[in-house]
């Protein structure tokens, strides 16, 4: 469930797209062990997670809350705290102070994101424990950082940075919110390239398996990171192609020979960033978008690929910018969507190659320097230092 902003907002894992766990291969088990002392955490998976040096930093120094801070700092978890609500539980925002951590007045200190499990659900539990052992040892700016955890009696919770601007998802499709320009949509894409790049060129590589724009949050300068890794696994290694492993994910996005065989690979990830291209392009969302034909089961890529495929790259992209947009610059962008949705996963491009091209584009190279977000609610453009 993503850390998001907003009454009442749709958070990761809440859609009714969601492939459903009915099963589950041993391939796919991970070994799990955990001390309920507050001050500890014990967290083991199969593989060590490892990433090349300089590019890493694993460390055990999440920070421990009980449940009584936590309680406190959402007000009891009152209804005027809460975020968003998911499959996994219930996201609410409080505020700590930076030195101790302790619960602080509204506004003072740090703001964070609180997420709590729903009490009773196994599912839930192997997902937050996925999470605490990734977010606990992968640290890049282009991933969420988690601060800490709770865990006492069946309570499980995890604390987040707050991001302020909420998800993707919201900005894209939520009525009444001022459109992205494009310049912003391709910083945002080069981010999220670069957070799945990196996973994917760990020691130990790790497929995200569930990128959609719900899980892409962003901060107050829209850099975006990856949040949710409930669903994240450890790749194939030596001579294996592939992982087997359940089909979870979500609907739209999910790549074909993932959902027909249960086959997972780093490409998996490739296609799901190709759909996600498609939406920041189009600003149509990836399943049943009634500006798509409005047919429930018919995905954005099923609309756009035939017009992709004969170069009518205008016919695709989201009116709401009304043109702003570099038409050539366009058209490469959609070329690279093109490729990451290419039916054969062996032809889909790397993430990092993906990164190389998106940072050829002369906007992205801007951007990365210097993001210009245009604040048009207020009349004006704010510059902001990002790198």
């Amino acid at each position: 469930m993503g850390i998001c902003m907003g009454k009442s907002a749709k958070c990761a894992h809440a859609s009714s797209n969601q492939f459903m766990e009915t099963t589950s291969s041993s391939s796919d088990k991970q070994q799990e062990s955990f001390s309920t002392n507050k001050k500890s955490v014990s967290l083991s998976f199969n593989k060590t997670v490892v990433a090349p040096e300089g590019e890493i930093s694993v460390s055990n120094s999440l920070r421990a809350f009980s449940y009584h801070d936590l309680k406190n700092a959402t007000k009891n978890f009152r209804s005027d705290s809460l975020l968003g609500e998911g499959g996994f539980g219930w996201v609410y925002k409080a505020w700590l102070d930076e030195n101790s951590f302790a619960a602080s007045k509204s506004g003072s200190g740090i703001s964070v994101a609180i997420k709590k499990l729903k009490t009773g659900s196994c599912q839930g539990h192997r997902e937050w424990l996925t999470e605490v052992n990734y977010l606990g040892q992968l640290h890049h700016e282009n991933l969420v950082k988690l601060i800490g955890y709770c865990v006492e009696s069946d309570n499980r919770l995890l604390v987040y940075e707050f991001m302020s601007k909420g998800s993707l998802e919201n900005h894209l499709f939520r009525r009444g919110v001022q459109p992205i320009p494009w310049s912003t949509r391709i910083h945002i894409a080069t981010d999220v390239a670069r957070g799945i790049s990196f996973l994917h060129n760990l020691d130990s590589n790790v497929i995200y398996r569930d990128l959609k724009a719900s899980n892409i949050l962003l901060d107050s300068d829209f850099n975006a990171k990856l949040s949710d890794f409930g669903y994240a696994r450890a790749g194939p290694t030596g001579d294996r192609t592939h992982v087997s492993t359940r089909v979870v994910g979500t609907k739209g996005y999910a790549a074909p020979e993932y959902v027909a065989t249960g086959r997972l690979t780093i490409k998996s990830d490739v296609y799901s960033f190709g759909v996600v291209l498609l939406e920041l392009l189009s600003g149509r969302r990836a399943l049943g978008d009634e500006r798509a034909g409005g047919v429930d089961e018919e995905t954005l890529v099923d609309w756009a690929k035939p017009l992709l495929a004969d170069k009518r790259v205008l016919r695709i992209m989201d009116t709401r910018m009304g043109g702003q947009y570099p038409k050539k610059e366009a058209q490469a962008v959609a070329s690279l969507a093109l490729q990451c949705l290419d039916f054969d996963p062996k032809l889909r491009p790397s993430m990092l190659e993906v990164v190389a091209k998106l940072e050829q584009i002369p906007l992205a190279k801007n951007v990365s320097r210097t993001l210009q977000v245009k604040q048009e609610h207020s009349g004006r453009t704010r510059t902001t230092r990002t790198r």
